[in-house]
């Protein structure tokens, strides 16, 4: 290791080169970080004993050197194709990272901050290096910690878009096979309405009635299923809003849904006068998927209440039932697709879209749909729509 003072100025060196005070020269020998002057062309004309320690060179076999000899390949082409630049363009640079080869070949990661002079004899700039070791170190676990974080990213992006891709598949087969059966369905209905005009016993005609309420059954799953896929695919339910008479609209619907449920009590209570504008299809068609639920879920000796109710400005209609309560953490998910409820039995359990069709049909007439279940209160769902003109 080198026995001189490593900052002694030589012959060569830029003005100011003069010998420093012994005490100045031992503080920047011993300063925790290289210092180096070069000239114009890179040749080293001072360095302190620090720098000499780190690369394992005598000061006298450095001074003269290039600094550019003592940087990996890569570190020579940034210095010539950036670094170079930019002290002739800006004068100075900072934090710029570096790798010095020492005489022992393992390259040694530093962070260069440098300033250049002008002086009547010439250029030259004073340069120090600091070992950045750790700091390379975090910054290579930062890159491959962003790069697994890149990879787990896209993989989890492909992920969703084939998942994505399977659902939309599904969906479409789900309309087409539904829509296929509707004609199937509709020839057991007609063959069943021809035979019950026919002589048949009242055991043939049980059977026929049990056939017929089966078929409806399924007819109204289909459709549940059809406006499920029209709904998930984008285009959302399509209503045709027309002026109705309400309350007529309900009673007519609860007189169909009376056969659907023999021997159970349906209750109609209307409240209010006057005309909505609705589809009135679309509007039976949730009255029914929420009289469908209540009888699923509701007391079976208790009746279900249907409540209509007309406002200046505002139209509901609301389906009450007794029977256990909906659990709270389920209320939130009640009206998303394939969501049930746990206490029906398996005969009138459904795949779980009745009341997301509810829901839906509620928001295509710009309406919405709440529940509140309670052991003392029941289980009272309630869809609110605007009026209209």
């Amino acid at each position: 290791m080198p026995s001189t003072p490593s900052w002694q100025p030589k012959a060569s060196d830029v003005p100011g080169g003069a010998a420093l005070p012994a005490e100045l020269q031992r503080a920047l020998d011993e300063a925790p970080c290289g210092l180096l002057r070069t000239d114009a062309q890179g040749t080293i004309l001072r360095v302190n004993l620090t720098f000499c320690r780190w690369v394992g060179y005598e000061r006298e076999e450095l001074l003269g050197r290039k600094l550019q000899d003592l940087l990996t390949v890569g570190a020579r082409i940034f210095h010539l194709t950036h670094l170079a630049p930019l002290m002739q363009m800006q004068g100075s640079v900072s934090e710029v990272k570096l790798e010095i080869v020492p005489r022992s070949g393992s390259a040694i990661p530093m962070v260069l901050n440098a300033q250049r002079h002008e002086t009547p004899q010439g250029a030259y700039s004073e340069l120090a290096l600091f070992v950045a070791r750790d700091r390379d170190k975090y910054e290579r676990e930062l890159l491959a910690a962003r790069s697994r974080l890149e990879q787990l990213l896209a993989e989890g992006r492909k992920r969703q878009d084939e998942d994505r891709e399977r659902a939309q598949i599904a969906e479409q087969m789900v309309g087409i096979v539904s829509h296929d059966l509707r004609n199937p369905l509709q020839t057991i209905q007609m063959g069943v309405l021809l035979l019950t005009r026919g002589g048949v016993s009242p055991h043939q005609l049980n059977v026929l009635g049990r056939v017929s309420r089966a078929a409806e059954r399924s007819h109204r799953l289909i459709a549940d299923l059809l406006d499920f896929t029209q709904a998930r695919l984008g285009r959302g339910i399509a209503v045709h809003p027309a002026p109705i008479a309400l309350h007529q609209a309900i009673a007519d619907a609860l007189d169909e849904l009376g056969q659907a449920f023999p021997g159970r009590e349906l209750v109609h209570e209307a409240e209010g006068e006057g005309e909505c504008a609705a589809d009135p299809d679309r509007i039976a068609q949730l009255l029914g998927n929420l009289v469908g639920n209540a009888m699923a879920y509701g007391q079976a000796d208790a009746p279900v209440r249907v409540r209509s109710v007309i406002g200046p400005r505002a139209f509901e209609l609301s389906v009450h039932n007794r029977g256990a309560p909906i659990p709270p953490s389920l209320q939130a998910h009640l009206f998303e697709p394939l969501v049930r409820g746990t206490a029906a039995s398996g005969a009138t359990r459904s795949v779980g879209l009745g009341l997301f069709i509810v829901g839906e049909i509620a928001k295509a007439h710009g309406g919405r749909v709440a529940v509140t279940s309670s052991e003392e209160q029941g289980t009272t769902f309630t869809a609110s729509f605007p009026r209209g003109s």
